[in-house]
């Protein structure tokens, strides 16, 4: 068998870690990035009265809290959403916003607060008479996917079933414990096949904890230790290619992290034995369908049938 090692020849270009400029965003993924067209991904660290102002010129955009709540004025009304200590806490409330909203959004709390501002390119610029939708984090699905190591969490906050009025945007956010594997097995939907296979850019957002820190959500948001000893909670992330568009992204991952998918196979997201895992998944296209329809490298693909009677 034929095996095609991975170097992470295209790390530089895909990967990017936490290294923050200045500025309102701490993360900021545009299409200012070569090659990326359809999705973006903001992230704010903002402190007791802190606020940030964001225009959605051409995209629509959920607004979630990662670490602590926040109170979004989108077009002068407020919308008050409660969030949670940490991403492993559990699902947050979110808000959606349509194309051509004025947003603020405004930490109103007493501790440091980290805000997500997951975006996607449309074409009415003018939003098409679309509403800001608040979605309670009661009602956010939250599936158990997998079996045995690859056991995840999926929440679908921001998926069709549970947002069906947004125009793009497909998003959502995974757990994978500690020693566990998610986007497995590896798969892609780069291609638009009716049915089959939609044609999507992905972006993955970090975050780890270390293993019986909870609540190390809260720590600020610096790719560095969040432990006394100096140890990085890490995890891993792989992309390569299909059908002859080459890509090669073999990474260590951190609170902070974004990896870009333009194409190709990707996974699995792999928990380091000591760590647990999270990530933010952002994805849009070009085509008219908002749907995730993916495609199992055919050569991994086989173990779904041991999950018989579990998530796929």
């Amino acid at each position: 068998m034929n095996h095609t090692p991975r170097t992470g020849a295209d790390n530089e270009r895909w990967f990017h870690p936490f290294a923050p400029k200045g500025g309102s965003w701490a993360v900021e993924i545009t299409d200012a990035v070569e090659g990326w067209q359809h999705t973006s991904l903001r992230v704010a660290v903002l402190e007791p009265g802190a606020r940030v102002a964001h225009t959605l010129s051409g995209e629509e955009a959920i607004v979630v809290p990662l670490t602590g709540g926040t109170t979004v004025t989108v077009d002068g009304s407020e919308h008050v959403l409660t969030g949670r200590t940490s991403v492993f806490a559990g699902p947050s409330d979110t808000l959606y916003a349509p194309a051509g909203s004025d947003l603020e959004i405004a930490n109103r709390g007493v501790s440091t607060a980290r805000i997500a501002l997951c975006g996607a390119r449309v074409e009415d610029p003018t939003g098409g008479g679309r509403e800001v939708v608040v979605v309670p984090a009661a009602q956010v699905p939250v599936e158990l996917r997998g079996a045995g190591s690859c056991s995840r969490e999926v929440r679908g906050f921001g998926m069709p079933d549970t947002l069906p009025g947004a125009e793009q945007i497909l998003a959502c956010e995974v757990i994978t414990p500690a020693g566990g594997w998610s986007s497995y097995p590896p798969h892609k939907h780069d291609t638009d096949r009716p049915g089959q296979e939609s044609e999507l850019e992905e972006i993955y957002y970090f975050e780890t904890q270390s293993v019986g820190d909870a609540g190390a959500g809260r720590a600020p948001l610096t790719r560095g230790a969040d432990r006394e000893d100096g140890r990085q909670p890490v995890g891993y992330q792989q992309v390569y290619g299909a059908e002859g568009r080459d890509i090669d992204v073999l990474v260590e991952v951190a609170t902070g992290d974004t990896v870009l998918v333009p194409h190709g196979w990707h996974g699995p997201a792999m928990a380091a034995p000591d760590a647990d895992l999270y990530y933010l998944n952002v994805m849009a296209g070009p085509g008219p369908e908002r749907a995730w329809l993916i495609c199992d490298d055919p050569a991994h693909g086989q173990i779904r049938a041991s999950w018989t009677g579990e998530g796929q």
